[in-house]
């Protein structure tokens, strides 16, 4: 028996989802999926239920660039309650601890986190999806269940105090790939020697997107136009595929490198960078995915269309 072929639309690009408080990402990218009629789709890192903010959803061709939006940098708008600690780290779980908070002032709180920046070791939480013998933390966290884990080096760009109204503060967290902002408040709060855990939180980046300098979508915006199949406007919401690799240089090719790397083989282009990887583009300026330059100096084909 043949394999059933999908019908929906090959649409491609990325969507700058604005994922609502309460639903899991991965519901808010099956409605996504829904609404674009999308033959293919999938989001580049979760965010937790209680979290809000940006879900960048690939469609069609994207998908396969998702990794590189997935090893991008975050950006987090996070209210942090001080004084109390919970079985989640967040404001679902139950209150564990309660401690005064009459010794935290701005200038120790200030001093406290200048201590996280740079390269740290963090200890993945028990509510994470980090895997432990063939199953996620977050199901054996359910079972009551707490196992050893290893400390992960993440790195913390950013960390700056936009309000203090105690016992809550805010801060804007710039950090790399796999930092657990639950974790973070949580280590903060026991430097401080009162416990803390986070009341809410907001994805505001993911690599080259982040507030203001983008807007992102709504699941009213996407739902209004899908319910009126008004399929241009929707398409017209989605940024180009080659949108997330910004930070990377641009290659023009010439006819002949463009079809020989297209076959799996690495060219030699003249005036490319000496290493890192870099977009490709035709000579009709169209993205034909991402290379890497090698050691002698050729370009590798890394990610095509």
């Amino acid at each position: 028996m043949g394999r059933r072929r999908n019908s929906g639309r090959p649409v491609t690009g990325i969507l700058l989802l604005d994922k609502p408080l309460g639903l899991s990402s991965n519901d808010a990218l099956q409605r996504v999926k829904r609404y674009y009629r999308a033959a293919k789709a999938g989001h580049t890192g979760s965010l937790d239920p209680l979290a809000t903010g940006l879900l960048p959803c690939c469609l069609g061709d994207s998908t396969k660039f998702s990794a590189f939006l997935l090893d991008a940098d975050k950006r987090y708008r996070v209210r942090v309650r001080l004084g109390e600690t919970t079985a989640t780290g967040d404001a679902e779980g139950e209150v564990l601890e309660r401690a005064p908070i009459d010794g935290v002032t701005e200038a120790r709180l200030r001093d406290v986190l200048t201590g996280f920046l740079g390269s740290i070791d963090q200890l993945p939480p028990m509510y994470s999806a980090v895997k432990h013998q063939g199953q996620r933390l977050y199901q054996l966290a359910r079972q009551g269940l707490e196992v050893e884990r290893q400390p992960r080096q993440i790195e913390i760009h950013a960390l700056e105090l936009l309000s203090m109204d105690l016992p809550e503060i805010e801060l804007d967290v710039h950090c790399s790939k796999g930092t657990y902002v639950r974790t973070l408040a949580e280590d903060i709060g026991r430097e401080l020697g009162c416990g803390a855990y986070v009341s809410a939180l907001r994805r505001t980046g993911v690599g080259p997107y982040a507030e203001p300098d983008v807007t992102f979508v709504t699941g009213e915006q996407i739902a209004a136009l899908a319910e009126a199949e008004d399929f241009a406007a929707l398409d017209a919401l989605l940024l180009p595929l080659d949108s997330a690799l910004g930070h990377c240089p641009a290659l023009k090719l010439s006819a002949d490198t463009a079809f020989y790397l297209g076959q799996g083989q690495a060219v030699l282009v003249p005036q490319a960078p000496t290493d890192g990887l870099v977009r490709l583009y035709d000579p009709s300026s169209h993205f034909l995915g991402v290379g890497e330059i090698r050691d002698d100096g050729k370009v590798q084909p890394k990610r095509l269309i």
